[in-house]
């Protein structure tokens, strides 16, 4: 790419911005001034990095509303540090109610995960995926499309993403302090821009595994 190239894909941001302020100027309803003064978001939405996944967008909800954590499919990793500060935030600063895993058809990160190529650096990010591949390999490998494997293994992720975040000590003890909270593992069909509902929502420590109980 060319440097004029890499101008004007700079400027274009600045461009952008410049429609974005001008909305702000005009908006009559006051909520720009109310956010900047903070925030109070409901819903802390984890998803993937993907860019045709965006949020607020998905969900039908305005700046302020959604608190988000993004990542290469949507791991919600007990050792990762970022994940667990959004989430201490988002539960313990915030008091969010609502919280949604969220998958996508046809991600890359889980089908990169069922290749036996080597990406780099991401490889060890993938190997939680191919844990969650491992743990459900004989009903993946009766699926004959690829497509469909794929698809399949994203809501096995989401379902296994859901067990890792509600087994945290974070979620543990909101719950045991009887806080509001509720965990959603949901799948975005990019096709139709359905956010689909896998079933999996909790809202309190009984039905997980004492052990991980305070």
């Amino acid at each position: 790419m060319e440097n004029k190239d890499l101008e004007k894909g700079f400027q274009e941001i600045l461009d952008g911005n410049k429609s974005w302020v001008e909305f702000v100027a005009n908006d009559t309803t006051g909520r720009f001034e109310q956010l900047a003064k903070g925030q109070k978001p409901e819903v802390l939405w984890i998803g993937c990095a993907d860019s045709r996944v965006p949020a607020n967008e998905i969900t039908g909800k305005k700046p302020g509303q959604v608190f988000v954590h993004r990542n290469i499919a949507n791991l919600c990793i007990h050792s990762d540090m970022s994940m667990l500060s959004v989430l201490d935030y988002a539960v313990n600063v915030l008091k969010v109610k609502q919280i949604v895993i969220a998958g996508h058809y046809g991600c890359g990160g889980v089908a990169a995960s069922l290749s036996h190529t080597s990406y780099g650096v991401i490889d060890h990010w993938l190997c939680h995926i191919k844990d969650v591949y491992r743990l459900n390999r004989a009903e993946i490998d009766e699926i004959a499309e690829d497509e469909k494997k794929v698809d399949r293994l994203v809501e096995l992720n989401v379902k296994e993403q859901v067990f890792n975040l509600c087994t945290t000590p974070i979620v543990q003890k909101a719950w045991k302090n009887g806080q509001p909270l509720a965990v959603h593992g949901m799948v975005i069909n990019i096709k139709t821009g359905e956010l689909i509902d896998l079933g999996q929502n909790y809202s309190g420590s009984e039905s997980f595994d004492p052990i991980f109980r305070f």
